[in-house]
């Protein structure tokens, strides 16, 4: 039996492709944790900007609950990666799979993909 679907999270900030790992190590040679794209929303909510959850939750369109469950899942992640040396991948969806993947930008922070260039965004 399948789980439950997804429910679409609003995420207001399209940073792109972002890695972070420990100066002097070759990213290749370590571990990966993956933030998604609506982990790093809560936390940009809730942390950066200082939000209740109750307000985050309502702008990211989900209960309190989910992102209660969310925001504890992306701290355990930057934690872990910081504490253990490893490298944190912000997994933003492809332009065109936002959809499938759960996720809608806002209207001004909607990513703009260049054809034919892979993960580049149009600054235009």
């Amino acid at each position: 039996m399948p789980g439950r679907r997804r429910r679409v999270r609003r995420i207001g900030i399209d940073p792109g492709r972002i890695c972070f790992k420990p100066c002097g190590r070759q990213g290749h040679t370590l571990e990966t944790v993956m933030l998604r794209a609506d982990e790093m929303e809560a936390l940009r909510l809730c942390d950066l900007e200082g939000l209740y959850q109750e307000e985050s939750a309502r702008r990211m369109g989900i209960s309190r609950t989910t992102l209660s469950r969310t925001i504890a899942q992306a701290r355990a992640k930057v934690a872990g990666a910081l504490l253990t040396g490893q490298r944190l991948v912000i997994q933003i969806p492809e332009h065109g799979e936002e959809q499938s993947q759960g996720i809608s930008y806002s209207d001004n922070d909607q990513p703009r993909s260049v054809p034919g260039c892979a993960g580049q965004r149009d600054e235009t």
